[in-house]
């Protein structure tokens, strides 16, 4: 692949990356409500979860989608209904500061794992772009299946580090927090943000992919 084209895709994925969306939402989220090491599960989960949609993007899903009013409203109310349950879900837990030990364990990883995932994959906005926008950085005259490989791989990377990063960072403003007020407030404030970007997914039009 050229040295060009893959430096132009990762300036401009980690662009995309640096402008906060359900997914940052929903590890930010997380992470202020359990601490930085629910990224230890919200991380890998959204690796697979770009995996998966920039996969099946190239596969032709996107276009599909791109055509198709009623499969991008589908998909999108689907997304959008999931980050509304899990918001109201967050806004209705008890505050609770727990030590490290407690919401940790393998229910609790794989529950925030899935939930990353499917948060992740169901974006159509996210399927719609990749397909417009990976294009773009293959060079036509070179193997297309390795410079694919190549592209996902290196936005799957981006895509956990900007993740890992949201999680440490708002797992650091948690550690601000003692009070069960304080705790009730933070809590809030999380869902009230998933709630937001569940409601913005589902205002989301497709001339604006």
């Amino acid at each position: 692949m050229d040295l060009g084209l893959w430096l132009a895709f990762t300036a401009a994925s980690v662009f995309m990356l640096a402008i906060p969306g359900p997914t940052v939402m929903l590890v930010a989220s997380y992470a202020m409500a359990r601490g930085r090491e629910s990224g230890w599960a919200t991380v890998p989960g959204v690796a697979l979860g770009d995996s998966v949609a920039m996969t099946v993007s190239l596969l032709g899903a996107g276009a599909v989608l791109a055509a198709s009013a009623d499969l991008f409203t589908v998909m999108k109310l689907a997304g959008a209904g999931y980050l509304l349950w899990l918001g109201v879900q967050l806004w209705r837990s008890k505050p609770e500061l727990a030590p490290i030990e407690v919401g940790t364990g393998r229910r609790d990883k794989l529950r925030m794992f899935g939930n990353a995932f499917v948060v992740t994959t169901l974006n159509p906005k996210g399927i719609v772009f990749f397909v417009a926008f990976v294009p773009q950085f293959v060079n036509p005259g070179r193997p297309i299946v390795m410079q694919c490989v190549i592209l996902v791989a290196t936005f799957v990377v981006l895509g956990a580090l900007n993740a890992a990063f949201w999680a440490v960072m708002a797992g650091a403003m948690r550690n601000r927090f003692s009070s069960p007020r304080a705790l009730q407030l933070v809590n809030r404030l999380g869902g009230s943000a998933m709630i937001g970007a569940g409601l913005l997914t589902a205002l989301t039009r497709r001339s604006a992919v």
